[in-house]
């Protein structure tokens, strides 16, 4: 049976950007989201499955600082070869459901754009919101979007977990405070209606 690291390689390794199930030609959805967010210059953004999404450019566009972790190495090296590294980038590889190392920079904005559904396992996604929460300064904002209750139960070969606001809410607990949610469906590059829930949290200041 494949490790989820070897999964994801193969995807990335034997499709082109275009043909991934999950791709966007633009960022407009999660970007509209991001506009709600006070800017604070030079922010840092951790992206807990970046992928090879075309978010990374236009964010880098927006001036942010980016934390880019994705379980494929495959998939990084592909966003390597294509944004370039420099001193406003940080790169991980890691399985975001796990501990993650002390060094980890916080951040002051977290995306999820359609990582947090592939966790299965309670205690993947209760590492997933520890990590989550350890990541984000107060004040900071959590930006989720994963497929809805209304959607299909599997995604790039795998099982899904679907989401509702509600859910969302109480998983990411009391600490933080919905600002926006937002029921929206995407159309993969197949042409198929993909139901997401986008969900907007802000960090609750002590």
């Amino acid at each position: 049976m494949a490790t989820k690291n070897q999964h994801w390689n193969a995807i990335f390794s034997a499709r082109s950007d275009s043909e991934l199930g999950w791709y966007e030609s633009d960022a407009a959805q999660t970007l509209k989201f991001l506009d709600l967010i006070p800017p604070i210059k030079n922010s840092q953004v951790f992206l807990p499955g970046a992928g090879t999404s075309v978010l990374v450019d236009a964010l880098l566009a927006r001036g942010h600082n980016l934390i880019l972790n994705d379980i494929s190495d495959e998939a990084l090296n592909k966003l390597r070869s294509r944004i370039g590294t420099n001193e406003d980038l940080t790169w991980l590889h890691l399985d975001i459901s796990k501990p993650l190392p002390d060094e980890v920079p916080q951040a002051y904005i977290w995306i999820d754009r359609a990582v947090l559904h592939f966790l299965l396992d309670e205690t993947d996604i209760q590492g997933y919101f520890t990590n989550l929460d350890a990541t984000i300064a107060p004040g900071g904002y959590v930006l989720l979007a994963e497929f809805s209750t209304k959607g299909v139960p599997k995604c790039a070969g795998l099982e899904l977990h679907r989401y509702s606001v509600e859910e969302m809410t109480e998983r990411i607990g009391a600490g933080f405070k919905l600002v926006k949610h937002e029921d929206y469906t995407y159309i993969n590059p197949a042409g198929d209606p993909r139901p997401y829930i986008y969900a907007l949290y802000r960090k609750q200041i002590a």
